[in-house]
């Protein structure tokens, strides 16, 4: 009996959106925009952070705004009046993530020049999106306090992709069965290198340490340009 040829047709579904991202991230880092990649469950505070960042932030750098939901415009509209800057809509048609050519296709409708950075807020969900690499310069994420201190070690892959955690809704740590610490040591056990921020967007507390972070990854990704 002749032998049967085994042909390896096996590769990651993911493998055009990465060139796709890698190909992206080049062309925003020759033009001196940085792009953010921000993400969470719903209800985490993503879009009142964003406001609180944003206009400690508009007076030093340009900056515009992609909010990504499944429909609706209300968080573009929150954006744009709260903090008067540009904030364009993404609707994903059902889909619970962003990835590489759906964020190209929303910058291609964003006016980049003279824009220093580009926050895209992408689908509230701690599963899809971590999974889609968006061409962004750096991945952050926020867990609020409500949902548990257990959030890294359920969805590691969100933990693990994200360059800095900011855990948000910290008023409310009395009321909550919520270790900050051991919060912040499943989080580094998924990613050691990862920046952790305790913050209150309600209050503000905080939101110094995330916006001076997200600052000086701007002016250093210009610097290398």
């Amino acid at each position: 009996m002749d032998e049967v040829r085994i042909i390896e047709v096996k590769r990651s579904i993911f493998e055009d959106n990465d060139r796709d991202a890698d190909n992206l991230r080049s062309e925003l880092k020759n033009k001196g925009v940085y792009l953010l990649n921000l993400m969470s469950a719903p209800g985490s505070g993503k879009t009142t952070t964003l406001i609180q960042t944003i206009n400690r932030l508009k007076d030093k750098i340009s900056i515009a705004v992609m909010e990504a939901d499944i429909d609706s415009d209300v968080d573009a509209i929150k954006i744009q009046n709260a903090t008067g800057i540009p904030s364009i809509q993404l609707h994903t048609g059902g889909m619970c993530h962003l990835d590489a050519e759906m964020t190209r296709q929303g910058l291609d409708n964003v006016q980049l020049d003279g824009i220093d950075l580009v926050i895209l807020e992408n689908v509230g969900n701690l599963v899809c999106p971590a999974e889609f690499d968006t061409g962004a310069a750096r991945n952050a994420m926020i867990l609020s306090v409500p949902e548990g201190h257990d959030k890294p070690l359920k969805y590691p892959l969100m933990f693990s992709v994200c360059d800095v955690v900011v855990i948000n809704k910290i008023d409310v740590l009395p009321y909550f069965d919520f270790d900050l610490e051991k919060c912040k040591e499943y989080i580094l056990m998924r990613n050691p290198k990862a920046t952790v921020i305790p913050i209150c967007a309600k209050t503000g507390e905080g939101v110094d340490v995330f916006a001076d972070w997200l600052l000086k990854e701007v002016t250093n990704w210009k610097d290398k340009k």
